[in-house]
C-alpha cells in the first residue's frame, strides 16, 4: 500500500534554491563557526577548520567577493594579524541556507 503522503524519488526536488557559495564544505564551515562567534582570527580559523593557509585564504576571498563575511586586516606590533566577522548580508543568507537544506530534508521520503 503507498502512502499518499510520502514522495517518490521522481519527486524530490533537487537543491537549485541552495546557496552554492555556502554549500561548498569548507565555507560552509567557516559560516557556521563565524555565526556563533562575534568574529575569529585567521590563526583560530585554519585550527577550527583544519584548512591549510591557502585553503582558508582562498575561501576567505569568496565569502568576501559574495558579501557574507569582512576580512579585517591589521598589525599587532609588527605582526599581520587577520579578523574575520561574518556580515549582516552573511547572516541572512546562512539562516535561509540552514532553513533551505533543513526542508529539503523534512520533505525527503523516508
Amino acid at each position: 500500500m503507498k502512502n499518499k503522503d510520502k514522495k517518490t524519488s521522481t519527486e524530490i526536488q533537487p537543491l537549485t534554491y541552495v546557496d552554492k557559495v555556502i554549500h561548498e564544505p569548507a565555507r560552509l564551515t567557516i559560516m557556521a563557526h563565524l555565526y556563533v562567534v562575534e568574529s575569529a582570527d585567521f590563526l583560530f580559523m585554519m585550527r577550527q577548520t583544519g584548512l591549510t593557509f591557502g585553503n582558508l585564504s582562498a575561501h576567505m576571498s569568496k565569502l568576501e567577493t559574495a558579501g557574507y563575511i569582512k576580512i579585517i586586516k591589521e598589525f599587532i606590533g609588527k605582526k599581520p594579524h587577520t579578523m574575520l566577522l561574518l556580515t549582516p548580508k552573511g547572516r541572512i543568507a546562512f539562516e535561509e541556507y540552514r532553513k533551505n537544506i533543513k526542508d529539503f530534508f523534512d520533505d525527503m521520503p523516508i
